[in-house]
């Protein structure tokens, strides 16, 4: 529960970006003229004459720092250059006090806010990709709020042993999961033809449970921004992941048994059935496994069966953990660790990793752990 918390905060990827290190280039200077360049000026108050301000390129793991203007007496600044092309951007006075903004040869953006609580109350005119990227910010840390009061509250019911607390807080994660993953994909369907779309598409948006809509945009963005940065690491990132998405007829499997016959995947079809990846060696995947058990005795005469893989390579020691954790199901193993034949047909880069099919062999969701395994298989095992 707390890293699947962790691990959707919105807010982490863009924002945490926003305080990362810069590396030092030299500015790339040009006319601001329209189509030629671009010209980002402004007016911050409480900040003196001589107050430097930056403008940093964000990079693929840093930001690049790009130009730098001087305050007047006025709090006045402006900025001009061209960029290689449209993309996102930091202008800071200090690493407390900055906002992201997005530019491209063609931008006059305005920027006018308090120097001392830039980020708190900005207002950037110009450029309709910059007003786009402030919603989004807005939306992130609203996420941000709701995710952390949560996790407060679930980390004090679990000091305190109330497990009934634990699983109301849990299934309210799970809402605003859904709620905040909505207002981000509405977002970027009012602005399909942004560059901040995009980026909000390939970082913020998980392709393994949203595959279908970021496919979507995708096409879109291959369209519309065919040379951009993002739908090109967009496409990267779909690539491998387009035979094992939700929708997709799951790959078969064939590996063998504890008594060393080969099992195959398709033997189960008919009946909904859990592919799990695991290894006794793993400490999440045998502290996962008693949720899986009960979800197994409850649901395995209602068509529902559990086919395991396992990254272990010592057999004596995944026959024991499959005995001591009462995994009483079908298992499979190559004992090649994590060149697992079957890993590798489906893209394991971690385990616990969990894929249900429906009857035919379809996915029909993807890692689902704890109290969202058994709402999912309650929903199909009517």
């Amino acid at each position: 529960m707390i890293e699947k918390m962790k691990s959707i905060l919105l807010v982490t990827t863009l924002l945490g970006m926003a305080n990362a290190c810069s590396k030092s280039t030299t500015p790339t200077t040009g006319s601001a003229a329209a189509g030629t360049g671009y010209q980002v000026s402004g007016q911050l108050t409480n900040a003196p004459a001589g107050t430097k301000v930056y403008l940093a390129e964000l990079g693929e793991t840093q930001f690049v720092s790009r130009d730098t203007a001087t305050v007047d007496e006025q709090g006045r600044f402006t900025m001009k250059g061209t960029v290689p092309e449209a993309g996102l951007y930091q202008v800071k006075v200090n690493d407390a006090n900055q906002v992201l903004v997005a530019l491209d040869n063609a931008t006059n953006l305005q920027l006018s806010g308090d120097a001392k609580k830039l980020s708190e109350g900005y207002v950037v005119k110009g450029s309709r990709d910059s007003e786009t990227l402030q919603q989004l910010g807005k939306a992130m840390l609203q996420s941000k709020h709701d995710m952390a009061m949560l996790e407060m509250r679930y980390n004090n019911s679990a000091q305190a042993g109330a497990s009934d607390s634990m699983k109301i807080i849990e299934a309210k994660f799970y809402a605003a999961q859904a709620y905040n993953t909505g207002v981000l994909k509405q977002l970027i369907r009012q602005n399909p033809n942004s560059v901040v779309s995009a980026f909000a598409v390939s970082n913020l948006l998980n392709p393994e449970e949203q595959f279908a809509f970021i496919d979507s945009m995708s096409t879109q963005f291959k369209k519309t921004m065919p040379d951009s940065r993002y739908t090109k690491a967009l496409a990267a990132k779909l690539d491998p992941l387009r035979a094992t998405a939700v929708g997709s007829a799951a790959p078969e499997i064939s590996l063998p048994s504890p008594d060393g016959k080969a099992v195959t995947l398709s033997s189960l079809r008919g009946k909904y059935v859990l592919i799990d990846f695991w290894a006794s060696w793993c400490g999440p995947c045998r502290k996962e496994n008693p949720n899986v058990v009960r979800a197994y005795n409850k649901y395995k005469g209602k068509g529902f069966e559990i086919y395991s893989v396992s990254f272990d390579q010592d057999r004596e020691k995944w026959l024991k953990a499959i005995k001591a954790d009462g995994l009483v199901w079908t298992h499979v193993s190559d004992l090649r660790g994590w060149e697992s034949a079957a890993g590798q047909t489906y893209g394991v880069k971690s385990i616990p990793q969990s894929i249900l099919l429906d009857p035919q062999g379809r996915i029909v969701a993807k890692n689902l752990r704890g109290e969202a395994l058994d709402a999912k298989l309650a929903s199909v095992l009517k």
